[in-house]
């Protein structure tokens, strides 16, 4: 793969188009492939689509793009918030693609997160924009990556060199079955998960993962019943074999 951005630069700028986005745009749609399906290529959407770049020709998976040279491990800046609630409720969120790229225009970085990974609850609400701006009131969002599970933080490139493909596709097939999840529960499932993660050990007890409920509380604060809740999602984390139920009150996450 070769990751040196060719583009003709004074044309990116002689159209007006931000030259960022023109750069690691045209480098995705020449390198990069689905990682759902063994097509070896994704195409650009049509002009003007909203919150969607990319979408495979085989399988229909939509892809994001966030392109940027400085690298941010716990916030991504999104569009508008409400947009965004309204795609994760109606399950229309895209896969994000997130690209880190050199001074000299070289990808550095590009991390995978699957569609199935976006929740609610890392989903943060900006300010809305001033009386003054030309927007006045609209409010955006970020994206909390670190609200974000391992298992949902897929390297497609890292530190300059391609991961193998069968490698990446392996690593999106292993979760694809959060997305057969109705939305309303696979936030709960995500963040369950992301707890069990937080512990930072593959075998873990009921009452260790219970010293993390506090968390779970804040992100879901209308439910009253967050001990339950988390018993059921491991039995739905079991159920997708993300992890398996050892002995009574342990378990072990599978790798």
């Amino acid at each position: 793969m070769n990751l040196q951005c060719s583009i003709d630069v004074a044309a990116a700028y002689k159209s007006g188009t931000q030259i960022a986005r023109v750069v690691s745009e045209h480098w995705c749609g020449r390198e990069l492939y689905c990682p759902a399906c063994d097509s070896n290529q994704i195409l650009p959407s049509r002009v003007n689509t909203p919150g969607l770049d990319f979408t495979c020709p085989r399988c229909d998976q939509v892809f994001q793009l966030k392109s940027s040279r400085i690298w941010n491990p716990k916030k991504i800046v999104d569009a508008g918030y409400d947009a965004m609630i309204r795609a994760i409720r109606s399950d229309r969120a895209p896969n994000l693609l997130v690209l880190q790229y050199t001074s000299e225009w070289y990808v550095q970085n590009v991390l995978l997160i699957p569609r199935m990974f976006f929740s609610e609850s890392v989903i943060e609400k900006r300010k809305p924009l001033s009386p003054t701006a030309r927007r006045a009131g609209w409010v955006g969002c970020k994206i909390l990556l670190s609200g974000i599970p391992e298992d949902g933080k897929i390297a497609v490139v890292s530190s300059g060199t391609p991961e193998p493909r069968e490698q990446v596709r392996r690593e999106f097939e292993r979760v694809r079955g959060l997305g057969k999840l109705p939305p309303s529960l696979r936030g709960w499932t995500v963040d369950v998960l992301n707890a069990i993660r937080r512990l930072g050990k593959s075998q873990f007890s009921l009452q260790e993962l219970y010293q993390l409920e506090p968390e779970l509380q804040a992100a879901h604060p209308h439910n009253r019943n967050v001990r339950p809740k988390m018993r059921q999602q491991l039995q739905v984390l079991r159920d997708l074999r993300l992890l398996d139920f050892t002995d009574k009150g342990t378990y072990r996450l599978r790798s």
